[in-house]
C-alpha cells in the first residue's frame, strides 16, 4: 500500500512540475488566451445587460455581441495609446521631478543637520546622484510594442469565442449523444458560466468605481497623468491585499517627486487610502451578491505561483483564476468539498 501511495504521488508531483513547466514556457501562446476567456465572460455579461436596456435590447444577439466586442477593441486601443504616449511625455518631466526630489533630500538632510557632515558628499555621490530614471524610459516604451501585440491578439480570441459560443450546445449536444446527460450538462455549464460571469463584472464594475474615484481625487490634487494613475490603481486592484497599496503608492511617489512636499503627499495619501476603504469595506461586499472569500492562503499561494510563472500579467490574473475555479469546482457536486477547503469560511 505504501508502494503504491508514494507512486501514485510521485505521478502527482512529476505531473504538477510539467504542467508548471508548460505553463512557463506557453506564456506567450497562453496569455493572450486566458486574458481572452476572462474578458468574454465579461463581455457576455454586458451583452446580456444590454438585452435589459429599452432600445438597445431590441436588437438581435449578434449585433449586440457585435457592438460590445468593437467597443471592447476602440477600448483597448486607445487605453494602448494613451500609456505609450503618457510614457513618451514622461521623458520630458523627468528632470524637473530629479531635481523637486534633490532639493527635498537636502531640505530632509537639514532638518536632520547632516549637510555638514564630512562624509554627506560621500554619501550623496554614492546614493542619491546614482538614482537616475531617464536610461529606462527607452527600454520600456520598445517592451510596449509587444503589449501591443498581446492585445491584438486578445481581441481576435476574443471574437473567435463569441463566435464559437453560439454553437457550443448544438455541438455539446452531438458529443454527448444522450438527451438527459445533455440537458445536465447544460444546466451545470450554465450556472459555472453565470456566476463566473457575475463575478468577474461586479469585480471589474469595482475597478471601474475606484478607479474613477481615484481619478478624481488626483485631478483635485492635480497630480501629472492623473488618468493613467486612475487605470493602473483600478487594474492594480484585482491584486489583493498588495494590489491596492501599489497603485496608491506609485501616484503618492509622483506628487512626492512633482511638489517636493511631504505635507501634500501625506494629504493625497490619505485621500486615497479613504478611496480604497469606502470601495473595499463598504461598496465591494454589497455589489456581490455571493461572496467568494478566499482563504488568505490559497490567495497569497495564488499570487506567488502565477506571479512566478507570468510576472505582473500573472499577479492581476491570479484571483480571477483562482476564483472562477473555485466557483466550478463549487457547482460540480463531487469537487464541491474542494471549494469548500480552499475558501475563507465556507461559503461557496
Amino acid at each position: 500500500m505504501f508502494m503504491i501511495g508514494l507512486r501514485q504521488t510521485t505521478y502527482l508531483l512529476a505531473l504538477v512540475i510539467m504542467i508548471g513547466w508548460l505553463l512557463h514556457i506557453g506564456k506567450p501562446v497562453l496569455l493572450p488566451v486566458i486574458i481572452a476567456m476572462i474578458a468574454l465572460y465579461i463581455l457576455g455579461n454586458v451583452t446580456s445587460r444590454l438585452g435589459e436596456v429599452p432600445v438597445i435590447g431590441l436588437l438581435p444577439a449578434i449585433v449586440r455581441r457585435v457592438l460590445v466586442l468593437v467597443s471592447f477593441t476602440v477600448l483597448l486601443v486607445l487605453i494602448s495609446a494613451y500609456v505609450v504616449e503618457t510614457f513618451s511625455q514622461v521623458a520630458t518631466v523627468l528632470p524637473r521631478y530629479e531635481s523637486n526630489l534633490d532639493e527635498l533630500v537636502l531640505r530632509a538632510a537639514n532638518a536632520f543637520d547632516v549637510v555638514d557632515q564630512p562624509n554627506w558628499e560621500t554619501i550623496r555621490a554614492a546614493t542619491i546622484d546614482r538614482f537616475s530614471i531617464t536610461p529606462y524610459i527607452g527600454p520600456f516604451l520598445l517592451s510596449l510594442r509587444g503589449l501591443g501585440g498581446t492585445l491584438f491578439l486578445v481581441v481576435l480570441y476574443a471574437g473567435f469565442f463569441m463566435a464559437e459560443r453560439t454553437g457550443m450546445a448544438a455541438k455539446l449536444a452531438l458529443a454527448i449523444g444522450d438527451k438527459t446527460k445533455e440537458d445536465r450538462t447544460l444546466d451545470l455549464l450554465d450556472r459555472i458560466n453565470t456566476r463566473v460571469g457575475d463575478y468577474l463584472a461586479v469585480k471589474t464594475t469595482v475597478n471601474i468605481i475606484v478607479g474613477g474615484l481615484s481619478f478624481v481625487v488626483l485631478v483635485a490634487f492635480g497630480i501629472d497623468f492623473a488618468l493613467f494613475w486612475a487605470i493602473l490603481i483600478g487594474l492594480l486592484n484585482y491584486i489583493p491585499y498588495i494590489g491596492s497599496m501599489i497603485g496608491v503608492l506609485f501616484p503618492i511617489l509622483l506628487g512626492l517627486a512633482q511638489f517636493g512636499s511631504f505635507t501634500l503627499s501625506a494629504a493625497l495619501a490619505v485621500s486615497l487610502t479613504v478611496v480604497q476603504l469606502f470601495v473595499a469595506g463598504f461598496l465591494e461586499p454589497r455589489m456581490m451578491s455571493r461572496a467568494f472569500n478566499l482563504s488568505p492562503f490559497v490567495v497569497l499561494f495564488a499570487l506567488a505561483f502565477w506571479s512566478a510563472l507570468w510576472g505582473l500579467p500573472g499577479a492581476v490574473l491570479a484571483v480571477p483564476l483562482t476564483a472562477s475555479m473555485i466557483i466550478m469546482l463549487a457547482e460540480i457536486e463531487t469537487t464541491r468539498p474542494v471549494a469548500i477547503l480552499l475558501s475563507a469560511s465556507g461559503k461557496v
